[in-house]
């Protein structure tokens, strides 16, 4: 069969969230031209954050997860390619090859690939019964080995596993976490945080091995094809029916840095998301952007509003109104009850301040420099999280003993929050 050559005027690779909303931003700002959305799953774009928590739980389904219907892109005239994998570009020609052998032509290109869950390669590492979180293939074959009594093994005490381990835990699932770490959220929370975690997760039964790597995985006696049991750096050998492995993401910058694109900790953008090749944007979790919260230094972000806010931008550019990033990096993570939300970068601060909510497994960790609200991480406190979104965006210099004063009406005393 001869190859089939397909072309429009703006081609996104990545029907990740950031790929679907700049797709719809830009034919919301008034873009006439045609626009293609190739993905490589057979899913229309859809929100990840509940991958680890209510879908995994079967609270909500595969339809729910999806941002935008099938009907709206048809809609706004978006041509949406499924399980469609890009295999190359071709700068020169503005063209993809796709593994499917046909080839798909491009004007301006958007680069919106995201990122993998980082493997392990120890011995044993090619058993079943290891499983990674991405997409959602990872969760469903993640639920099939549930079973209450089945003894779940994390890698990694950060926000994923600790999502899964308290979905599994409440499935009644056996949970232990090893964590290399001496405490769980290490490179995303402050101590305080941590410690209130690992004892929230400790008393719903999951238990905790920190401070400790993993050498290996040794397969089960009855089943030699799967996992049976992990073994840890300091010699101790845990039985495991099936092990989550959860130790970061892996930008994906094959494609961009194949093509000569310029790639670092991520493709390299500008503060409009363009690469070196003034034809080509790239967006979200795969891209390293000179961030304005932290005077331009460039950094990545896996996160859902930044992922927004870049299709905000190239939309902007596309349709010829180009408008600066206008966001504090913020965070989220749904754990039993606990809402905690977060703001800013807690590094380099020099003084915590701890102030209690009303509620009594609420509170909210600020943390200062100089007398400045940097960052803060709030559990169960909405209308502090409001809060210090606006300190830390505006750099307000505040009174520690108002912060930690939960009597004190902090919206009224730093002035109108929006």
């Amino acid at each position: 069969m001869a190859a089939i050559t397909s072309m429009a005027d703006i081609t996104i690779i990545g029907a990740s969230h950031a790929g679907g909303e700049v797709a719809s931003r830009i034919r919301q700002g008034g873009f006439s031209g045609s626009i293609s959305l190739l993905g490589d799953e057979p899913y229309l774009p859809y929100h990840r954050p509940p991958l680890s928590k209510a879908f995994l739980a079967g609270r909500t389904t595969v339809e729910q997860l999806s941002i935008r219907s099938k009907g709206s892109y048809e809609k706004a005239n978006i041509d949406w390619h499924p399980s469609t994998t890009v295999e190359s570009i071709d700068r020169a020609a503005h063209r993809l090859h796709l593994t499917s052998g046909d080839q798909f032509e491009y004007g301006k290109l958007v680069i919106a690939t995201g990122g993998r869950p980082r493997r392990l390669t120890l011995p044993g590492s090619e058993l079943n019964g290891l499983h990674y979180m991405r997409g959602i293939a990872d969760v469903d074959a993640l639920r099939s080995d549930f079973a209450s009594g089945k003894r779940l093994v994390i890698v990694g005490g950060g926000y994923i596993g600790l999502e899964v381990a308290a979905v599994a835990v409440e499935s009644g699932l056996d949970v232990e976490v090893i964590e290399f770490a001496p405490r769980v959220l290490a490179r995303v929370a402050g101590e305080d945080l941590s410690a209130f975690y690992e004892a929230a997760h400790r008393a719903a039964g999951v238990k905790f091995r920190l401070g400790t790597g993993v050498d290996g995985f040794e397969p089960s006696a009855n089943q030699p094809d799967r996992i049976g049991a992990v073994r840890c750096s300091d010699g101790t050998v845990l039985q495991a029916d099936l092990v989550l492995i959860a130790v970061g993401l892996v930008p994906n910058v094959e494609l961009a840095q194949n093509a000569g694109l310029a790639v670092g900790n991520g493709i390299e953008v500008d503060e409009f998301c363009r690469t070196s090749d003034p034809d080509i944007f790239a967006v979200g979790d795969c891209t390293a952007f000179p961030l304005p919260f932290l005077d331009g230094k460039r950094v990545r972000l896996e996160s859902v509003p930044n992922a927004i806010e870049h299709a905000r931008l190239v939309a902007s550019v596309i349709n010829g109104t180009p408008v600066l990033y206008d966001l504090v990096p913020w965070f989220w993570s749904d754990q039993y009850n606990l809402k905690l939300q977060s703001v800013g970068f807690h590094h380099g601060h020099d003084q915590v301040v701890m102030r209690p909510t009303t509620r009594a497994d609420g509170f909210v960790a600020f943390y200062l420099k100089a007398g400045r609200v940097i960052a803060a991480d709030c559990v169960n406190a909405l209308l502090e999280f409001n809060v210090a979104k606006k300190l830390v965006a505006e750099n307000i210099l505040v009174d520690a003993a108002i912060l930690a004063n939960p009597l004190v009406n902090l919206k009224t005393s730093i002035g109108p929050v929006g």
